[in-house]
């Protein structure tokens, strides 16, 4: 059933429920909770306001922790301020030991030591499923005390290992396979994502995989191989923020407890719906519309 897992009511049916509601005493029941690491992004394309609106349309609690600072509107970032890892690591902890998640959500990191303290915390929740989406091509490049190849090795090393799900572009995994191997002109994405796999990562999934002109190729793969392949109309325009909706949106699925396979597609069914409701906000590119459900429809057509 489409989008069977986020609201399933329509804003009419919202404001009948809102007037006639008779609030208990105590509210003890909880939403499902994911705690996302990532940037904050004022446009609020990409990055933590990008998750927490698509956990919201699924149901789901959003916690956050910033790890970068961006300047940003909807043609691109500008530039970030990278958080302090000893930031990071206390806003976590204190969701932490106060909270129960569902899920975690790493997005971008900013440096080596962000991936170090975020790498340290999920290792403690080893049951909890981890969504990493860390390569955003919108995303600056590191600041001078970074280095680029350095930090793709830190998140290789430390956090896919304990990766639940690696999302990724095939360009992105092309890139990251290139700390392994050399650059090759050869088709080699089914052996790269099986190296990912034999470094601990349980799932990949590669998107803008080889497809029709008219179409979007996604790729789902663990230790056996291709387990589902996804064909997508290609909406016409340009955007930012599909990724992100795409990556949240599948840790969404995973803390209401759906398998990876069925996540994954769901994921993918409300991300190409959130993009063809994409809204021009700037001057800029589409920002997805997540809440395109939640509007009243237009009558008149």
């Amino acid at each position: 059933m489409m989008f069977r897992y986020y609201s399933r009511l329509t804003a009419l049916q919202v404001k009948c429920k809102v007037r006639h509601l008779n609030l208990p005493a105590v509210q003890s029941q909880t939403s499902p909770l994911i705690l996302s690491f990532g940037a904050a992004d004022p446009v609020g394309a990409n990055g933590i306001q990008a998750d927490l609106a698509s956990f919201s349309a699924m149901g789901c609690h959003g916690l956050s922790v910033i790890t970068t600072l961006l300047i940003s509107d909807t043609t691109g970032v500008e530039d970030q301020q990278v958080i302090d890892a000893d930031w990071v690591s206390d806003q976590a902890r204190a969701v932490l030991e106060d909270m129960v998640v569902g899920a975690f959500k790493v997005g971008a990191i900013g440096s080596i030591e962000n991936a170090s303290v975020i790498a340290e915390i999920v290792s403690d929740y080893p049951d909890v499923p981890l969504v990493l989406d860390p390569f955003t091509t919108a995303m600056p490049e590191p600041g001078p005390d970074e280095d680029e190849e350095d930090l793709v090795l830190a998140i290789r090393e430390l956090l896919i290992p304990q990766t639940t799900l690696l999302l990724l572009s095939a360009v992105e995994l092309s890139r990251l396979a290139e700390t392994w191997r050399e650059p090759s002109t050869e088709d080699l994405l089914a052996v790269d994502v099986m190296r990912l796999i034999e470094m601990g990562c349980e799932y990949v999934f590669v998107t803008g995989t080889p497809s029709d002109i008219h179409d979007v190729g996604n790729t789902l793969f663990d230790e056996t191989g291709v387990i589902r392949q996804d064909m997508w109309p290609r909406v016409p325009g340009s955007f930012c923020g599909s990724g992100a909706t795409l990556a949240a949106t599948v840790a969404a699925m995973l803390a209401t407890g759906l398998d990876i396979p069925e996540a994954v597609f769901e994921a993918q069914e409300f991300t190409v719906a959130s993009i063809a409701h994409a809204q021009r906000l700037g001057m800029g590119k589409l920002v997805p519309d997540r809440y395109f459900w939640a509007r009243e429809p237009d009558l008149n057509h």
